[in-house]
């Protein structure tokens, strides 16, 4: 089973960038995506149905054009949960899943904390998360969250540990929230097979920093332990280019 996570920045924008061609090409089972920035009513969702998704799920923002998941699927699944039934969470459309016999898959939006309070915002995020997936997992054993953590994990997920320091996304609070969250039976399916530096799923769209390869790891496919045997690849797919992150694949042998 072939998944792909990624945050496109605006669905309506990656489409125009060429997002169905890629999507054609890169032919996962199951595509996770973060920051939609639409309801679905304002996608041509027959376009995506024709590139070969047909079972399309979508989870927007009470406010338009902001935040919002979407999971697109080859095989209709089981069933779909919407949210996560904490309404301040779900009112910024943050979390989708889709359930089949083999796994279960999540579409994850964690906020960023750009400024003191929605750092706030962010930490009680985290922390509300994390207890409702406690108890998911015990229904759900194997199960995958995709998506944008807005957290760099390790010195080796960032171009300048140094100087980023003090900035959200590599704060010593939200890294050591994303230690406890793998401690508690998760695994980071990308670093489970790759230990190399310098590869990163988000770039500024400022001073080049793509083109220099200055970004950050904040994309994740996180595992629970009980499917780790059966990760066969994952890698990161730098070469798409329809956002300001690219996308990372994951793929699991049942």
């Amino acid at each position: 089973m072939k998944i792909i996570s990624y945050n496109v920045n605006g669905i309506r924008a990656a489409l125009k960038k060429g997002f169905l061609e890629w999507l054609q090409q890169a032919d996962p089972d199951v595509i996770c995506i973060q920051e939609t920035k639409a309801l679905k009513e304002q996608v041509e969702t027959d376009l995506i149905t024709q590139a070969g998704y047909p079972h399309q799920y979508w989870f927007s923002a009470q406010k338009k054009g902001y935040s919002g998941v979407a999971i697109f699927c080859k095989k209709e699944p089981n069933h779909i949960a919407y949210g996560t039934g904490i309404d301040y969470m779900d009112f910024e459309g943050r979390n989708l899943r889709v359930d089949y016999d083999e796994v279960s898959v999540m579409s994850l939006y964690l906020p960023s904390g750009t400024n003191s309070a929605r750092l706030d915002f962010k930490l009680q995020y985290m922390a509300d998360f994390q207890r409702y997936v406690d108890t998911l997992k015990l229904e759900h054993p194997k199960l995958v969250i995709c998506g944008d953590y807005n957290i760099c994990h390790q010195a080796i997920d960032i171009h300048d540990p140094v100087r980023n320091a003090k900035v959200s996304g590599f704060l010593p609070e939200e890294r050591a929230w994303l230690d406890g969250f793998l401690q508690r039976g998760f695994v980071d399916s990308f670093r489970h097979l790759n230990k190399e530096p310098h590869q990163y799923s988000w770039w500024s769209y400022r001073a080049n920093s793509r083109a220099n390869n200055k970004g950050w790891r904040i994309d994740y496919n996180l595992v629970t332990e009980s499917l780790t045997d059966q990760i066969n690849r994952a890698v990161i797919l730098p070469e798409a280019k329809h956002s300001d992150h690219c996308p990372h694949m994951l793929e699991l042998g049942f």
